[in-house]
């Protein structure tokens, strides 16, 4: 890896997800006011309000929300495209 490629301050961070606390550590430069204990070693704390932990996304409750039927109108419309 070339030298001098990131900035000075790249370090370990654990990020913190708010909504359900749930704690991951990454590499990062983000500023941070408060620290954090994990496994006897101390790391900055960065608090987000959602991870790939909360996010309906990825954790599969995602939900169609069908607004005045379009969903119904769509498939009447192209109803005679659909295979038989």
């Amino acid at each position: 890896m070339k030298k001098e490629l990131h900035p000075d301050n790249y370090r370990m961070v654990a990020f913190r997800d708010m909504s359900n606390d749930h704690t991951f550590l990454t590499r990062s430069c983000v500023n941070t006011r408060e620290t954090v204990t994990i496994d006897g070693k101390e790391y900055p704390l960065y608090k987000v309000e959602i991870s790939n932990t909360s996010h309906p996304f990825y954790t599969g409750k995602m939900k169609l929300v069908d607004t005045a039927g379009r969903v119904d109108k769509f498939r009447s419309r192209y109803k005679h495209l659909e295979k038989k």
